[in-house]
């Protein structure tokens, strides 16, 4: 009888488990179908943009066209594999990570733990190492090591922040009053580098990640702002790469350096192409794993001495890391050999016609197109449906956040064809966004200085920066002072958006109440 209880026992363990890997497996389909349908939301708009400008206004070689498609399903592949392996690894990393540290009561292991969370998932950034790929003089590592460094610091100031209840509106005006006299003695072909980086660190790797590990160690606290607290993670980890880029300028000199534009390759034929593709792969398996490596050793050792999670956890989040290596290999090598040539060859070619303005109303559209496409932007437009109990519509703030970048990237772009200083554009942006802070619910400027960092997502990266460098070669600008910031704009955008939405909120919320008072008057003075 023991022997057949145990082997009925293990039979059903057998099967508990088949039936568990099955679900995972399952699981893992359902949401790559989703992220799969996000990455063509993504890329497919602007990927239609180009070929209506190719057909109708810009005529482009065969095979840089067969070349930038390729390129465009190799994005949207690498985004869909890349977002799932954050949903399986990297978030679930963040929350272990977040509620480990709650728990603990040594600050200075806190600090520890977040500021090397902060540095190693950094160094995984796509975005990133797409803007380290295009700045010139300054070697990719050196440019990479610095933003992370930045943004563990600052990770560190953050949650610092939700232990001890800091105001974030004190430490958004600290911060960016400090950015803004330093500003003043950067050299003027670092300024828009540092600001474009702090915009292109918060991607697609870093955001989910923060976000995860702000409510693990906001759970640590019992008070009714706790939730709203754990936003403004993600704007404070924005400001860390640009301190961190401008004390690099003091070092690196990016002018001594020319800037050599992206080439459109002529390819003779189809073998050819397949090659140039397959030649690339083998450099961004080194890079990426040298990326990703630091994440995958700390989660080794946080396991084995902190978390202990059960296996079958483990083996979740093993897979989630896989799953992120193999994407954003496939990011990379689309981005690098067929979509970014694409967007540096229409930005030459649109900058040298006679009406080059022409580059004002497309940056406009694609401006629109890019955010309005965002995964991250749908997510924080549900987080604002729900904190404002419905008063405002997710429409409202994906159209008020379209418009914005739409008028963000021609600004850019006017910027570019006229020679206009940087700073022209972002003082007067930043200190609208810090006046309203002033008038606005404190969540909704956490929200706010977080979205900065959403709405400049990949493909702001990938195709805006690039195509703003080459117009800035065909119209004979500096690319150091006149192309960089695109990045910067788009993140800028959203601080006033997101506000202003927080006004209407504000203001919809004392209607009701005043109405509501109103009503219980008239029904006392009836029953009186």
């Amino acid at each position: 009888m023991p022997k057949e209880r145990e082997k009925r026992e293990k039979k059903e363990k057998f099967e508990q488990q088949k039936r568990r890997m099955k679900k995972n497996g399952q699981d893992h389909r359902t949401i790559l179908r989703e992220k799969m349908a996000e990455s063509v939301s993504s890329v497919v708009p602007i990927t239609v943009i180009v070929m209506i400008l190719c057909f109708v206004l810009l005529p482009i070689p065969t095979d840089s066209m067969m070349a930038f498609l390729i390129g465009a399903v190799m994005l949207i592949v690498g985004m869909a594999l890349f977002s799932l392996g954050t949903d399986l690894a990297m978030t679930p990393i963040g929350e272990h990570v977040g509620s480990a540290l709650s728990r603990n009561n040594k600050l200075w292991l806190t600090a520890l733990v977040a500021f090397l969370v902060g540095m190693f998932v950094t160094m995984s950034e796509p975005d990133l190492q797409v803007l380290a790929e295009q700045v010139p003089g300054v070697p990719n590592m050196v440019m990479i090591m610095a933003v992370s460094i930045g943004v563990g610091i600052f990770l560190v100031i953050a949650l610092f922040r939700i232990m001890f209840k800091i105001k974030m509106s004190w430490l958004l005006l600290g911060c960016y009053g400090l950015i803004f006299i330093l500003a003043q003695f950067v050299p003027d072909t670092f300024l828009a580098v540092a600001f474009d980086s702090g915009g292109v660190t918060t991607g697609p790797m870093t955001v989910p990640f923060i976000l995860a590990l702000g409510v693990g160690v906001s759970a640590m606290r019992s008070d009714k702002d706790a939730g709203s607290d754990s936003f403004g993670l993600v704007a404070l980890c924005s400001v860390g790469p640009i301190l961190a880029v401008m004390i690099l300028s003091l070092i690196y000199h990016p002018e001594s350096t020319p800037y050599v534009p992206l080439e459109l390759v002529s390819i003779p034929d189809t073998q050819s192409m397949a090659q140039m593709f397959i030649q690339a792969i083998p450099t961004y398996m080194v890079e990426v794993a040298m990326a990703v490596l630091p994440i995958v050793v700390f989660f080794i050792i946080f396991q084995i001495f902190i978390l202990k999670l059960h296996r079958n956890e483990v083996a979740r989040i093993i897979s989630g890391l896989f799953y992120t290596y193999i994407g954003l290999v496939l990011f990379l090598t689309g981005v690098n050999v067929g979509f970014m040539p694409m967007g540096n060859y229409l930005g030459q070619m649109m900058g040298a016609l006679e009406f080059n303005w022409i580059l004002i109303p497309v940056g406009m559209v694609i401006g629109y197109f890019v955010v309005a496409a965002e995964p991250a932007v749908h997510v924080l437009a549900k987080q604002v449906y729900e904190l404002s109990a419905g008063s405002i519509p997710k429409r409202a703030l994906n159209l008020s956040l379209s418009i914005g970048v739409a008028a963000s990237v021609g600004l850019s772009m006017l910027r570019i064809l006229t020679g206009m200083p940087l700073m022209y554009l972002l003082i007067p942006g930043y200190t609208i966004a810090m006046i309203l802070m002033k008038f606005v619910p404190p969540v909704f400027t956490s929200i706010a200085f977080d979205s900065g960092g959403v709405a400049s997502g990949p493909m702001t990266a990938t195709f805006l920066l690039p195509l703003a460098m080459g117009t800035c070669v065909a119209v004979g600008g500096n690319v150091a002072t006149d192309a960089f910031g695109v990045v910067a704009m788009v993140a800028m955008t959203p601080l006033i958006a997101i506000q202003i939405l927080g006004l209407v909120f504000s203001h919809k919320q004392k209607k009701n109440d005043a109405e509501s008072q109103n009503d219980t008057s008239m029904v006392e003075e009836i029953i009186e």
